[in-house]
């Protein structure tokens, strides 16, 4: 019995190792610095059926078990093709046929402790993180612009730089976001993701680096100079932020969805740390220089946590596995026609494919951002001649930025257990357009300063913390389902062109809603 057991372990071995060939595939020039060849181990399925359909129930029993082996234990990729196609063909019609098979036929790591899954939910947020501090420090903002600098409490004189400042800045911040993801577009195959990124994630941390200086700087004397350059640092940032994001969002979109789902959600809890952040410093302190110090210096730390985080995303076997889905699929689409590293993705079908998803983006955020944080934050309390620290420091910090980060975050992260409607669903777009409803709702609740709209429907405290939460809810649920439906709609060489096209949508509805901003504050 011994004997026949141990035969039938040698045979068990001699089979799989006849059905197994490793295949090199070579790998597109810009990863050649990185690493000259990849692996793909090959398993013949038939090859093993007919070997075991000759044998013993035990050794095919054996035999299972020693293929289940291989998929659970290889450290390279694991394919199941027909003998005919790995005996037969050349190493690289192999390949084309390892990269048109589902993911699911293929082996795939388990991502350990989450890891990869943090860390794009890290990146989600550093990726809306230098916007969010910018629009969340308006007490600070204020301070800078207003007519009397000379002290650093109580309430400052308005100036017309404070009164339209939230407007221009998000002009600032949304217009060169636009030209710089056209020109995140056309570089796709021009520069690798890793460049785009981690100097896109440099340039936001000296820009702000800048930022955190200019704060103990007294500017009292050249406040136009001061409002200039602030806007200019709002629009390199942005620009830069937004070629970091649609090059994040391109790659995950080679991941599974839930990859895709945790950057998104990571740029809503970035708002929400945000709002905390700024709650806190000005609970703690009463000097808003001191607050704002603090609060930058909190932005440089985690935009420095995020290119670290960065840089070890390669070294996580999970990602490595589908970065190199990626980059084969990249060789592949260049061999298969394209002109070349330089060539700009087509186009055409990524738009006959996506273009209801990215109108319902870009609607989404154009009616968002008409009204936050524009209108939102201009809002104040019915009560606030009362005096309270809540009717004066902490109510629009709570009510717009901290209640509609949450439940932006809240919407956004709900796409986890529910995901409907679904991509081709007419639904999707008739709920977007319902959102339409919610500028009339917050122009008629108390905002001020107003010239010439002085009806005031809403005169209860409950109606914006409701609007907001409204606002933020379905901004988080029914942006996010396109930008996840996006990418997976498309073959697969045109993944990444497909994330950055989604967040052209996204940018360019920022764009077009802040412009729409400033028509709505002058005519109320």
């Amino acid at each position: 019995m011994k004997l026949s057991m141990m035969i039938a372990i040698i045979v068990t071995i001699k089979i799989v190792q006849n059905s197994l060939k490793t295949v090199t595939a070579a790998q597109p020039q810009d990863t050649l610095r990185q690493t000259q060849q990849k692996q793909f181990v090959i398993l013949t399925y038939d090859c093993l059926a007919r070997a075991s359909a000759r044998q013993s129930p035990s050794v095919r029993f054996l035999l299972y078990i020693s293929c289940l082996r291989v998929f659970t234990t290889s450290t390279n990729p694991v394919y199941l093709l027909p003998s005919s196609v790995l005996f037969e063909c050349p190493v690289s019609s192999v390949s084309k046929w390892m990269l048109k098979m589902p993911l699911a036929v293929r082996y795939s790591p388990e991502d350990s402790y989450c890891l990869v899954y943090m860390i794009f939910f890290l990146m989600g947020i550093g990726s809306l993180l230098p916007w969010n501090f910018f629009i969340t420090a308006k007490h600070y903002w204020l301070y800078k612009l207003s007519n009397n600098t000379q002290h650093s409490g109580g309430e400052d004189q308005r100036s017309n730089l404070g009164d339209y400042f939230e407007s221009y800045l998000a002009i600032a911040s949304t217009i060169p976001s636009v030209l710089c993801l056209i020109l995140n577009y056309i570089l796709i195959n021009r520069f690798s993701a890793n460049i785009r990124i981690l100097v896109s994630l440099v340039v936001i941390l000296l820009v702000f680096v800048v930022t955190t200086v200019l704060v103990k700087v007294d500017v009292s004397d050249c406040k136009e100079t001061f409002f200039i350059a602030t806007l200019t640092s709002a629009a390199v940032v942005s620009g830069a932020s937004n070629v970091f994001s649609g090059s994040v969002f391109g790659i995950s979109g080679h991941f599974p969805m839930r990859i895709s789902q945790a950057l998104i959600s990571g740029q809503a809890m970035g708002g929400t740390l945000t709002a905390v952040a700024s709650i806190m410093h000005l609970s703690l302190t009463k000097d808003v220089t001191q607050s704002a110090l603090a609060y930058f210096l909190t932005a440089d730390v985690f935009i420095l946590l995020c290119i670290v985080a960065y840089l070890l995303l390669p070294k996580l076997e999970y990602s490595r596995h589908y970065m190199l889905a990626a980059t084969c699929t990249t060789a592949q689409a260049l061999s298969e026609g394209s002109t070349g590293r330089d060539s700009v993705p087509p186009l055409q079908p990524i738009l006959r494919k996506t273009w209801v998803l990215g109108l319902s983006v870009f609607y989404v955020f154009f009616i968002s951002l008409m009204v936050f944080p524009a209108i939102s934050s201009g809002i104040q309390s019915v009560h606030k001649d009362s005096g309270s620290p809540w009717t004066t420091t902490y109510f629009v910090p709570l009510t717009s930025f901290l209640l509609y980060n949450a439940a932006d975050f809240c919407g956004r992260q709900a796409t986890v257990w529910l995901q409907v409607p679904g991509p081709t669903s007419r639904v999707l777009p008739v709920l977007v357009l319902c959102r339409s409803v919610m500028v009339p709702l917050f122009v008629f609740c108390n905002y001020q300063p107003r010239d010439h709209v002085h009806t005031v429907l809403f005169k209860h405290d409950a109606y914006p913390m409701v609007f907001n939460c409204l606002l933020g809810i379905s901004n988080g649920y029914l942006g996010t389902l396109p930008m996840i439906y996006g990418p997976k709609v498309v073959s697969r060489e045109l993944t990444e062109a497909t994330g950055v096209v989604m967040s052209f949508f996204l940018t360019l509805g920022l764009a077009v809603g802040s412009a729409f901003s400033v028509l709505i504050i002058r005519s109320i």
